[in-house]
Parts: structure tokens; sequence; C-alpha cells
């Protein structure tokens, strides 16, 4: 296996789009042109101005076949240089595109001569498909050469044999192999003819984007674009970079963003084309395109260069694309616009995608091309919905471009969170497992779940409207659906894959929908269940867990008393977490739920002794007693109060609260974020600021959490170590950031300098403790850190004795608390014979079609209901590898009924794009199940898979986990668990081989 990629030849290719007609290539939308109007762009029709830049979706001709079945008609062909093939070294992986896109490439990877044929091959590709399956105007779709770095290599024999074999390819031998297959095949077409072949224009390109590399003389530019205007005949483009800006602009803007954390330097900015340098350019350029009658414009942007400073990609320096790059490109836009008064040709790319191409459209800026929002999931089905938008698009494009409304467009980019970044870094989106080689298809959000919440079933029934089977659905594993509808930490929605869409689905939401909706009803459903045990079960502590290990047991038949020492139920969502974020009701409502089953409660009763409960009869005991000690936290002078006493005061009466006007909060996680918000609320206070010794980008709590604290007016005072509170006044010793620890967050380092603050009240959130009073009274082990001694894969700490929740291993969310209970919950029904619970059936069945339509489509957050649109039904299909692939290496095989991936070696050039976004911990591109071309790439390779070395004879070379066999593929038995899939191969794929 090595990296460099194998072209597909032209009958292989044909082949392969005449047997898969309906999905050629993974595209399950295939857009029809239904307008009929076009754009005149190079003297040529254009149906719809927009397709995929120079970039990996260019490279090679399944690419554009790929694109242009999804709706593009625009192609800015992948950039040539005299330095090409195995000459031309590409670190790999080289693509990152989790948010924005970084990649270490930047042109061909194939030899030119090899780039040539790829597009021939293409062009005559798509003349045969939008003819044949009536896909479009045969002539409404352009192909815009793309050609580097210097003139003098632009002027080489290799280069020139380029740029003259797209202006006519008559005289290539490709054509007339085109040509040739196509006569001799025209039995399998039903549109076309020979005179439709015949009639078929070899003029493939008439147009050329000029890229240069960053530090490039104006000069230089300069004789390059006069060279392909006077010498060339070409529409010439010229692509800017967004250096352009200057500095000083660009590091603001990006600051201002959020992409702080981007490393770059003046070094490109002073050394790259000047905005007064590019202007008299340009202008002189523009003059000269007139005199010559062709098309000369300018192309925003190019990419922009970082610093790579945390092992992102291998090297030293990569190219920033994507959402980032769309505020800057359309600065760009708008301020050569304004300098030419909206008369200058503009070719966008930089961070386009279904929510701006639109606007950018009707603006008077295209042709618009895209790279990134393809590498995502969706893929090349995105321009399904881009194109779909631009051909019903009503308005005809300002010429010139429409400066007011540009400028208007630009300034609401700079504050618009589909370009900001968030306050805190991308959460983990992988679980830890490895892909298996078959039946990958699993729902990320689920796993993401503490209880493995069946979250894509319940949020269809409540698009369908059925509350109360989505409520059973839900609390088959959670006896909290209010609390967690409401307060949850909700880690689901880390690992749900509408994240690399817009946003995550709102599954909490949904829950809490589900929950208010279909409560009354099943509360009529349940009953008391008779006891099934004589042993009975006793739980110390009635918050989240204590509650939710009782409803499991009782619901099972188990005799069930909660002991609480309070004269209420609910713990720390019950007394100290504010009303502003849970009511009180919604605890209420899932108690009356876990009643409905028969929990016995004792109210106002502390529990000391083990031993005494075990003389009452209880058989089991599980400790639920939760975290309520203060944190330590090292500060000289006064004591501050403590969060957990504050919150409880602040809940039971906020009004007997004397805090004065200036009110401090040490620490940066959840509860640190609920004192500060309760603060706020408190009669008389004017200022509340929360103290932390990193930034927020790395405080612990969640981004919602954060976002909330800033939206109630809560001042951060980052960077800042307590060192002193006395007399009102707090000291802080002033902080930098260093390098990452091992938790990843950069280590706080101290200067010299101190800050002093003002402070009436000082509140500590520094980290709850367990009460170990109870556990060394009755003999439990304790660690150094007042934490349980306990197995940390089990609950149970002594025979029959458990604890869970935040007792068992400090302060966690409600719904780790509920895992913890289930726990120890089946733990107990095991050994009591018992039912845990029935695994929710599933009611509908799987409707590929409605799965596949959601695929590459953007779209924002709607009503509750309609988050079971948005919901791309994971559980159902995956093919993430699949959509994200650029040379479409990974495909997918129904083999008996089920969706399995198969990687094809010769096609992959491993840029890892695969690899960010496979849900598994893994790189599809080495960890699924491949075919091999040669026998050279199987042997070189590690990966599981086969060779095939003779195909009448099915004869095979196998490697399945680093085991090899050789064999014909009918000797294979049940020992060979790919058994099905390779004949599948064999059998109804052999096009692939």
């Amino acid at each position: 296996m090595n990296d460099r990629m194998t072209p597909i030849p032209f009958p292989k290719l044909m082949e392969w789009i005449l047997i898969e007609k309906e999905h050629v290539f993974g595209i399950k939308q295939i857009f029809k042109t239904t307008s009929h109007k076009y754009l005149n762009l190079f003297n040529e029709k254009l149906e719809i101005p927009c397709g995929p830049a120079a970039g990996p979706h260019t490279q090679l001709a399944q690419n554009i076949i790929a694109a242009y079945l999804a709706g593009a008609r625009f192609f800015e062909l992948k950039t040539v240089q005299t330095l090409d093939g195995e000459d031309l070294p590409v670190d790999k992986p080289c693509i990152r595109a989790e948010d924005e896109c970084y990649n270490v490439e930047w042109s061909t990877e194939l030899t030119v001569p090899e780039a040539l044929e790829e597009y021939i091959k293409a062009w005559f590709a798509l003349k045969l498909m939008s003819k044949e399956f009536d896909l479009g105007d045969p002539n409404g779709f352009i192909f815009n050469m793309s050609v580097g770095y210097d003139l003098e290599g632009i002027r080489s024999t290799k280069i020139n044999t380029f740029i003259e074999g797209l202006k006519d390819a008559s005289s290539t031998p490709i054509w007339h192999a085109c040509i040739e297959w196509a006569k001799s095949h025209l039995q399998a077409f039903q549109c076309i003819d020979e005179t439709y072949l015949l009639g078929i224009s070899s003029h493939i390109s008439s147009s050329v984007t000029l890229s240069t590399l960053h530090g490039c003389p104006p000069d230089e530019i300069e004789r390059i674009a006069t060279y392909l205007l006077k010498e060339k005949g070409l529409h010439t483009y010229i692509k800017c970079n967004p250096t352009l800006l200057g500095y000083d602009f660009t590091r603001t803007i990006l600051n201002q963003m959020g992409y702080d954390y981007l490393v770059f330097d003046t070094h490109h900015f002073e050394h790259d084309l000047q905005f007064d340098q590019a202007v008299p350019m340009l202008e002189r350029l523009i003059a000269l395109s007139n005199k010559l009658s062709l098309t000369f414009g300018v192309k925003l942007t190019n990419t922009f260069p970082v610093q790579i400073t945390r092992s992102e990609l291998p090297g030293k320096e990569m190219y920033m694309s994507g959402r980032a790059l769309f505020p800057l490109t359309l600065s760009l836009a708008y301020k050569l616009a304004h300098t030419f008064k909206g008369n200058l040709n503009i070719s966008f790319s930089g961070g386009v995608d279904a929510y701006n191409i639109k606007g950018l459209f009707e603006l008077g800026i295209y042709p618009i091309t895209f790279a990134t929002t393809l590498l995502k999931p969706g893929g090349y089905n995105r321009f399904y919905q881009i194109a779909s938008l631009l051909n019903t698009s009503k308005e005809v494009p300002h010429k010139p471009i429409a400066l007011s409304r540009l400028y208007t467009f630009l300034q609401t980019t700079y504050t618009d969170t589909h370009y900001t970044k968030a306050i805190k870094p991308l959460p983990a989106r992988k679980i830890e497992s490895s892909v298996p080689l078959l039946n990958c298809t699993f729902a990320p959000c689920q796993k993401g779940c503490p209880i493995e919440q069946d979250i894509p079933e319940y949020i269809r029934l409540v698009g369908e409207g059925q509350y109360l089977e989505a409520l059973k659905v839900i609390t088959l594993k959670n006896p909290l659906p209010f609390v967690t509808g409401t307060i949850c930490n909700h880690t689901c929605t880390t690992k749900c894959r509408r994240n690399f869409y817009e946003e995550e689905i709102s599954i909490r939401q949904v829950k809490l929908e589900a929950a208010t909706q279909g409560f009354d009803a099943l509360l009529e459903t349940l009953t008391p269940p008779s006891i099934q045990s004589p042993h009975k079960v006793a739980i110390i502590g009635s918050g989240p867990a204590g509650l939710a290990a009782a409803y499991f047991l009782a619901r099972s038949g188990m005799d069930v008393t909660v002991f609480e020492k309070r004269k209420a139920l609910g713990g720390i969502v019950r007394f100290v977490i504010p009303d502003f974020r849970i009511a009180n009701q919604a605890l209420y409502k899932d108690i009356r739920l876990i009643c409905q089953y028969g929990v016995k409660f004792e109210l106002g009763r502390e529990i000391t002794s083990l031993d005494a409960l075990k003389s009452e009869g209880f058989q089991y005991i599980l400790i639920a007693t939760g975290a309520w000690q203060p944190g330590h936290l090292n500060l000289e002078g006064d004591v501050p109060l403590n969060v957990i006493h504050f919150l409880e005061q602040f809940k039971s009466d906020p009004s007997v609260l004397n805090l004065g006007k200036n009110v401090a909060i040490i620490g940066g996680g959840n509860t640190a974020m609920d004192a500060a918000r309760a603060a706020k609320r408190v009669p008389g206070v004017e200022n509340v600021y929360l103290v932390y010794r990193r930034t927020k980008r790395y405080m612990p709590a969640d981004t919602e959490e954060l976002e909330l604290a800033l939206k109630d007016g809560v001042l951060f005072k980052e960077l800042l170590s307590p060192q002193q509170f006395k007399e009102g006044m707090l000291t802080c010793i002033k902080m930098n950031l260093g390098h990452p620890d091992a938790s990843g967050r950069l280590q706080p380092i101290p200067t010299e300098e101190k800050v002093n603050l003002p402070i009436d009240t000082l509140i500590s959130a520094v980290g709850e403790k367990v009460d170990t009073d109870f556990f060394k009274m009755n003999g439990l082990p304790i660690d150094t850190k007042g934490f349980i001694i306990h197995d940390p894969f089990t609950t149970e700490l002594l025979s029959n004795t458990f604890v869970i929740g935040d007792a068992r291993s400090g302060p966690s969310t409600v719904v780790s608390a509920i895992h913890d209970a289930t726990l120890a919950a089946k733990t107990i029904l095991k050994r009591e014979n018992l039912i845990f619970s029935s695994i929710p059936t599933s009611t509908h069945s799987l409707r590929t079609d409605e799965v596949y339509s959601k695929k590459g489509i953007l779209k924002t957050n709607g009503s509750v209901e309609d988050e079971s649109i948005r919901c791309l039904e994971c559980d159902k299909i995956c093919e993430c590898c699949v959509d994200v692939c650029p040379n479409r290496a990974n495909v997918t095989l129904d083999v008996e009924g089920k969706k399995q991936i198969l990687h094809i070696d010769c096609m992959c050039n491993e840029c890892g794009n695969c690899t960010i976004f496979c849900p598994y911990n893994s790189a599809p591109y080495r960890d699924k199940f491949t075919l091999f071309h040669t026998l050279e790439a199987f042997n070189s390779s590690t990966n599981s898979g086969l060779f095939v070395a003779d195909f009448t004879t099915k004869a095979i070379k196998l490697r399945i986990d680093k085991k090899i066999s050789i064999l014909h593929a009918h000797e294979l038995d049940d020992r060979f668990t790919l058994k099905p899939f390779i004949l599948a191969l064999f059998n109804e794929y052999a096009y692939l081989i």
C-alpha cells in the first residue's frame, strides 16, 4: 500500500458509471438541471456557477464526475506545475477538516500528462452522461484549468503541452481512445448516436486560474498573466492571497472571531503581493484583456498559511481554509470591489457552503468553488442543495458588484456563529473502539451517552408525534427524563455527526418534549409490580443516583427503601442547582414516575451504620450520599464562602443573602458558573467576577454554561491565580500559558505581576469532596485524596454493598449517576435472577432513500419535532468514510441486506480525511477490508484485504488480521466471516476488481 493513485482507464470508468447509474461513485441524489437559464462566462454557457475548487475534488476523473452528478457545473481543475508525480513530495496525511480546514499540499500528485488525461476523460464522460441520463445541457458546464507557479515553468514544454491539450484535445491519444470506446459501445446507450459523438467539442478549456506561491514578485505575476492572455489566448483569473489584507487587520479579525490560537507572523504579509502593488497591476491587466476581448478577473482566495504548533499535520506550515477563511476572503472581495467600484470580475472560494452561496451569487460574485465543505460528511452530496439554491434563484447577479449589499453581508460575518469559533476547543468526536471489518454502523450519540440511550429511536418517535412511545424508550434506561431533559450535560451531542454539518441535534430538548407530552399517558400505564425477591434493598441518599437505582430495582420486582436525611428528596438537584437552571417541578415529576413502582421513602433519617441496616433485614445496600464537602482552596487570609453553602442559601431564599456589590467566584467548572449566575441575581450585587488561572478556552465548564454566564453579564478574570483574600481585597498572581499538560490544556505559569481586586464576598468553587466520615465510621477504604478506594470497573465495594454516583468518584453529572445506578442494579438483579429491562424494539423499517436524502443537506434547528428530519439516523446508515473521500476510494457494498465498506487501495492517496471523520478511533483507509489491484501493493501493506490473482478462477491472496491465505474464493468456508463479503465482490461488484 502506498499513497500513489492509479487513474481508472476510460473503459473501466464508463463500465462503473453504466452499471451503477443511480448512485455512481456514491452520489445518492443525482442533480438534474430544471432551469434553462444560462450565464455567459468565457463565451461559454454555464448552467450553474459553482463547482469544486482546484484541490482534492478535481484531481481524478471520478472526482469530477461525482461532483457533476451532485450538481456542480464549474470545475477548477487541480493546479499543475513542472514538479509533479513522484518528484513532488507530499507529506501524509495532508488534510485535516474537522472544523476549519488545513492542508499541506497544493498541486496535483499525478504527473502532468496523467492530469491531462484525467481531465479529458472526465470531460468526455460528462458529455456522455449529461446526454444519456438527461442531467442537463451537455454544453452547460465549464472546465477551468489551473497552472502555477512561475513563468519559466508555465512556458515549459510539459505545461505548454498540458495547456494546448486542454485548449484542443483532438490530437491527443486519450481523446481518440475515448471516441473509439464510445463508438464501439453505442449499444450501451439509448440517447447517444455517432452523430452526437462526432459533435462533442474537443475544446475542453478556454480559461485559466493562475496560482502563485507566497512571495511571488508582482512583476512575475503580471508577466505570467500577460503571457496567458496574449500568448495563450486564455480568459485569465489571478488567484490572490488573503495576505493582501495586511497583518494587523487579519490578526485583529481572527482574534475577534475566536481564532486567536492560530499562529502566524508578518513574514508572508511582507513578502507577498501588496495591495497598493496589486491595484495598478490589475488595472493594466484589465485594460489588456479588454483589448484582447478576453475575460480577466481575480480568484479569491488562496488558503491562508499558519504555523503547525500541535502536530496537526506533518511539517512546519499548513494552509487554512473553510469557515475561518470566509470572513477574510469576503473582506478582500469588498476591499477590491470597492476600489474598482464594483467593476472587477471576482471568482470566490474560501468557506463557501449552502448558507452563503446564494448571497454571494446575487451580489455578482461568481463563479464560486468549494473544497472544505465537500471534505465533510455528506461530501459531494452537498452540491445537491447548493446547486438547487442557485438553480431556483430568481435574482440576476449584479454587474457591477452590489457594493452596499456586499458591505452589509460582510459586517454580519464577523459575529455570525457560523464563522466564529466556539469559546472552548472542540470536544473529542470519536469513540475509543476501533472500527471492525464488518458491520461498523452505529449511532455515535448513543455511544457518547453514559447510559447509551436509544437516541435515534426516540428522536424519530417524537418527530412522528408518538410521545408516549418515545418516553417508553427513554425510561427503559433513564428514570429521570425531566431532570436529564433539562440539565443533562448531554455528551451525546458531542458525538453527533450533525456537528460536521452545522450544529448538533437538540437531543436534550427532544427528550424533554417527549417527557412533557408523554408523561401523563405513561403514568396511566404504570402499576407497582409484585415483589419478586425475598431480599430487601436499602439505598442511602435520594439524589439522582439513589433515585435511579430505586427505580431500576423496584421496576424489576425488588423491595426498595430509600433513606434520606433531609426532609425532601432530590439531593444536589433539589437543594443546590438553582431554579433558573431547573425548577423543582421537573424533579417532582421524575419522583412521581419512580413512586409508581412502589419505592418506599424514609425522610429525615440519617443512616450512620451499615450494620444497623443489615440488622433490619436489608440484604443489599447502596451508598448514594453524594459529594457535599467543600473543596480545599489554598488561599491566605480570610476563609471564602463555600459554593455549595452559597447555592443552598440562594435556592432556599436569595433575599437573605448580603453579598455586597462585588462578588468573585474562584473556579472554572459548571458549579462555578452556577454560582456566578446566581450571584448576579442577588439583590445589591453589581459586579460578579469569575477568577481562573487559565483562559476561558481551558476552563472545565461546558461551553453552554460558559456562554450562559457571559450572557448573564459575569465578568471573566482570566489568567489570575488567587493568592490572598484579606480585608475586602483579593490579591492574584498574573499567569501566562505555557506548554500543554497531560490533559492537553496549556499550563499556567506564574509571573512576577500581581493584580488586586476589591471584593465584598469571595466564593470558592474549586471542586467538592465526598463526606468521608460515613465511610470511615463503617470501615470503608479511603485514599489520601478522600476518595473511596474501589475497583473502577464495578460499583460493588463489599459483598452486596455498593457505592454509586458522586460518592463513588467525586462530583460528576446526573447521567453518570444513572450509569452507576444501572451497573449496581444489573448486578443485584442478576443475583436475584430478575430481568433489568427489555431492549426497545424499533417499529420502523430501514428507509434508505429517506436516510440518503439527508446526506449533505445543511439545515439548522427548527421545532423540536423537526429534529427528526435533521437526524442522520447513523444507527441505520453511516458511510461517513465513503462520503468524505475525495477520490471515492471507499465504497459501499450491499451484502446480505447490510451495508459494508470496501476500501480500494489504488484510488487512495492516504490524505487522511476519512480518519478525521470516522466515528471510531480508526483510519478506514488502513483498517477497513481493502481491495488491492497489484500483488506489490498487497505485499507492501498490512491491511486486511485481498488481491485477485485470477478473476476467472477466483484465485485470491487473502489477509485477515495479518494471517495470509492463498486460495480460491469458492474454497472459503464458514471459518471466514468475510466469506459473504468476498463472494458478493465477485458476483455483484466485479466491476470494482
